[in-house]
C-alpha cells in the first residue's frame, strides 16, 4: 500500500519533469480553451446552416459549394494574394532601417523613436491617419501631387486603387515591427566573425549576404510568419477605411467571413465558418511550410 512517504519520494525523483509540466500546464488550458476548441468547433459550424440562434440544420460540404461560385468571395481571396505579395515588402524594408539605424551617429535615439512610433499607435489611428492622407481634396497626397503638376485622385473611392492604399497604410506599422525584429537580431550578430569576413575582404553587400543575414535567421523567421498572419487577418484598416467598398472590391477573407456571419444583415454562421476554415487552412500551409524549412536546416546544421 502506498504511503505518502512514498508519494513524496516519487515527486522528488521526477520534479525535474514535473516541474516544466505545471508551470505549462495553465497556458496549455487556455491553448486549448481558446484556439484548439473554437478551431474544430468552425470546421463543425462550417457544415451547417445556421444563423446563430435557432436550430442549425445539416447540409454537409454546401456551403463549400457555394464558395466555389461566389464572387464575392473570389474577389476577397485575390485582395487577400495581393496582401501577401506586397505586405512581405515590410520584411527587408524593416531590414534595412535597422541597419541604417543600427549605428552610432549622433541623433540616433531620436530616428529609433520616430521608426518605432508607428508599431505602438493602434491600427484604428493608423486607419484614419491614412483617410485624411487620402482625401480627394484636402488630403496631403494630393497637395504633393498638385506640386508636381500630377491631377487630384481619389485613393480609397477608386476600385482598383482602394486595396493598394490600405495596403500601404498597412505597411506603415508592420514595417516598424520588422525593424524592431531586426534590431534585436543585429544586438545578437557575432563581432568576431565580421571581424573575420573583413579580414577575408568581404564588405557591403557580400558583408550582408554571406555574414550577417545567416545570423539573421531566427529574425527572419518571426518576420515571415508574423507578416504572413498580419496580411492573412487583416480586418481592422479595411473596416476603418473602406467598409468594404468601393462595391466590395476592398474586402478580404476575414472582413466577408464578419459580413456574412456577425454583420447587422448576415447571421450565416456556417458560411462565415467556412470562410473561416479556408483562411485557417492557408495560413496553416504557409506557417507549416515556414516550420518545416527551418527544421530542415536545424537538421542541415547538425549533421
Amino acid at each position: 500500500m502506498a504511503t505518502a512517504h512514498d508519494d513524496m519520494s516519487w515527486i522528488r525523483r521526477n520534479r525535474m519533469t514535473l516541474t516544466p509540466l505545471l508551470f505549462l500546464a495553465p497556458g496549455v488550458l487556455f491553448f486549448l480553451a481558446y484556439v484548439i476548441i473554437p478551431i474544430l468547433q468552425s470546421f463543425n459550424i462550417s457544415l451547417y446552416d445556421w444563423d446563430g440562434l435557432g436550430q442549425a440544420t445539416y447540409i454537409g460540404l454546401d456551403n463549400y459549394r457555394e464558395l466555389a461560385t461566389d464572387r464575392a468571395f473570389e474577389i476577397s481571396l485575390w485582395n487577400n494574394v495581393k496582401w501577401l505579395v506586397l505586405y512581405l515588402l515590410a520584411i527587408p524594408a524593416g531590414l534595412f532601417i535597422a541597419l541604417f539605424l543600427n549605428q552610432t551617429i549622433v541623433g540616433i535615439r531620436l530616428y529609433k523613436s520616430l521608426f518605432f512610433f508607428p508599431f505602438v499607435i493602434s491600427q484604428v489611428v493608423v486607419g484614419l491617419v491614412f483617410s485624411w492622407f487620402y482625401l480627394p481634396r484636402e488630403g496631403l497626397l494630393n497637395a504633393v501631387l498638385g506640386v508636381v503638376g500630377l491631377g487630384p485622385i481619389n485613393v480609397l473611392g477608386d476600385p482598383t486603387l482602394a486595396t493598394y492604399g490600405i495596403i500601404a497604410a498597412g505597411l506603415w506599422p508592420q514595417t516598424a515591427y520588422c525593424m524592431i525584429l531586426y534590431l534585436t537580431g543585429l544586438n545578437a550578430v557575432d563581432p568576431e566573425q565580421i571581424e573575420a569576413g573583413r579580414l577575408d575582404g568581404a564588405k557591403g553587400w557580400r558583408m550582408l549576404w554571406h555574414v550577417i543575414l545567416p545570423q539573421l535567421k531566427p529574425a527572419t523567421f518571426i518576420a515571415f510568419v508574423v507578416t504572413i498572419i498580419g496580411a492573412l487577418r487583416s480586418f481592422d484598416l479595411i473596416s476603418i477605411m473602406t467598409n468594404g467598398g468601393p462595391f466590395g472590391s476592398t474586402r478580404v477573407l476575414s472582413f466577408y467571413m464578419f459580413e456574412k456571419a456577425l454583420s447587422e444583415y448576415g447571421f450565416r454562421m456556417g458560411y462565415g465558418s467556412a470562410i473561416a476554415v479556408v483562411l485557417f487552412l492557408i495560413m496553416l500551409v504557409f506557417i507549416g511550410y515556414f516550420l518545416w524549412s527551418m527544421y530542415q536546416d536545424e537538421k542541415a546544421a547538425r549533421h
